[in-house]
């Protein structure tokens, strides 16, 4: 029935799905999460590309 010759493979399949949902819940709680310093980030991008720029002008 279903393959399930063994008590191991039924626990292979519940914690697979366990793991799926988990994987899940913690997708949906995290969803936008993150994005809160990303001006503070541009800002440090736009700095470290004029800094390669004057690197690169000098060579």
């Amino acid at each position: 029935m279903l393959g399930l010759e063994g008590n191991s493979i039924f626990l292979a399949y519940i914690l697979s799905i366990i793991s799926a949902l988990g994987c899940l819940i913690y997708g949906i709680i995290n969803w936008n999460k993150g994005g809160d310093n990303e001006p503070q980030e541009m800002g440090e991008e736009k700095k470290w590309e004029s800094d390669e720029e004057k690197v690169s002008e000098t060579l």
